[in-house]
């Protein structure tokens, strides 16, 4: 597809501080991921490059947080799934407005609009649909984390929207090399996959 004529768009998969950060959730549980961590500054050019585009040819950047809502008694409604999977989650992790719900530092201030979700894709229960064609937006420029979760449940949602996708592939980590790899594999019969320094020569 050539890049000059199509209104781009950016959809940064949960690069949030409690994944990523010293001081969030996942580091406490141990859980951090090292390839994660290097995601942010490898993407804040890209994200950049698309939002310095000229008039009429997208330059939006979006953002989807995964957020854990709190109940009546202000305890995060957790999936029986993901709790068995990450015990080390408590309350405050994740909650709406917080810190560690925020996109990491690096990211945020490039980020125009951000959608809360509660599973794997950015898609399911939010309003991204709707701010991407509200936009005009018809080629979507996805990252983050994890490739065989968020990313990939983004990416499949994406396409039966019929959007045009491409998948960064040093843009998004899991936590096996053996995992991401198969995910990119896996997303290449619905996506463009290519590395951002491919995909920045192609924006020219």
């Amino acid at each position: 597809m050539n890049l000059q004529n199509a209104k781009l768009g950016m959809v940064i998969v949960d690069l949030q501080n409690d994944f990523l950060a010293p001081d969030g959730a996942y580091a406490r549980g141990n859980t951090l991921s090292a390839e994660a961590v290097k995601l942010p500054e490898r993407m804040a050019p890209v994200a950049r490059a698309i939002k310095g585009r000229g008039e009429g040819r997208g330059g939006l950047v979006t953002a989807s947080l995964f957020t854990l809502w709190p109940d009546a008694q202000g305890e995060p409604m957790i999936s029986a799934h993901l709790k068995e999977r990450r015990p080390f989650l408590r309350k405050g992790d994740f909650a709406p407005g917080s810190r560690g719900q925020a996109n990491v530092d690096l990211l945020a201030p490039l980020v125009d609009v951000s959608v809360f979700k509660v599973a794997y894709s950015a898609f399911f229960n939010t309003q991204l649909d709707w701010v991407l064609k509200k936009s005009g937006i018809d080629t979507l420029v996805v990252c983050g984390i994890v490739t065989n979760g968020g990313v990939a449940s983004t990416v499949r949602d994406a396409h039966v929207r019929d959007y045009h996708v491409i998948v960064l592939s040093d843009g998004c980590a899991a936590f096996s090399e053996a995992a991401h790899q198969a995910a990119l594999a896996d997303m290449a019969s619905v996506a463009e996959v290519m590395d951002s320094a491919a995909f920045l020569k192609q924006l020219g």
